[in-house]
Order: structure tokens, then C-alpha cells, then sequence
């Protein structure tokens, strides 16, 4: 019943830029800690950006000034908004909605190729 559901994923250039939307259902979403991950080829997957249930936020030093991750909790929604792409910014993308106190729960991801 719990459902995570990544888009916004395609193909870019170089210093363009993506919008990622991950839309939760069957939970309530307002609790949930969001995160978003990545996962190159042939890479370890990696914490991108997170979000708390109370909006405070992080990120990963590789991104930091490029990506910004917000939430909208009337949607059951959270974003990644990634900005001036690099080729090393190609991975799967996935986003986790977890409680200290529960299970966490992730989606299937969405792929993202950015082009040199």
C-alpha cells in the first residue's frame, strides 16, 4: 500500500537543469523524514540531499549551491531541484521516506543522464 513514485528523470546537457518529483502515498507524509539518493554506475549509492519532517535540510558536499530540496506536504510530495548538471551528476535517482520510530520505504528510482 505504501508507495514511493520518482519522475522527472530524462536526458540533459551539461549545465541544464531537472526537477525530480517523488509522490508518496499510504503514509502520512507530513512525519516522514524524505531523502534522495543516487547511485552511479559502478558506484556505491550516496545521500544526495534530505529533508526533515520539520523542513530543515542538507545536502551532499558535491551539490551543495546546485540542488535544493523542498517539500509540499498538502501533495505528499517532495522535490529535487538540480541545477548547472554535470556528467558526473549521472545516476539513478531515488528518494526514501523513513520515521526513527517506523519503517522506511523507498522507490524504484528515475534516471538521470547528463550529457558532456
Amino acid at each position: 500500500q505504501v508507495q514511493l513514485v520518482e519522475s522527472g528523470g530524462g536526458l540533459v546537457q551539461a549545465g541544464e537543469s531537472l526537477r525530480l518529483t517523488c509522490a508518496a502515498s499510504g503514509v502520512i507524509f507530513r512525519l516522514y523524514n524524505m531523502d534522495w539518493f543516487r547511485q552511479a554506475p559502478g558506484e556505491q549509492r550516496e545521500l544526495v540531499a534530505s529533508i526533515t519532517s520539520g523542513s530543515r535540510t542538507n545536502y551532499a558536499d558535491s551539490v551543495k549551491g546546485r540542488f535544493t530540496i523542498s517539500r509540499d506536504n498538502a501533495k505528499n510530495t517532495v522535490f529535487l531541484q538540480m541545477n548547472s548538471l554535470k556528467p558526473e551528476d549521472t545516476a539513478v535517482y531515488y528518494c526514501r521516506a523513513y520515521r526513527s520510530t517506523g519503517f522506511d520505504y523507498w522507490g524504484k528510482g528515475t534516471l538521470v543522464t547528463v550529457s558532456s
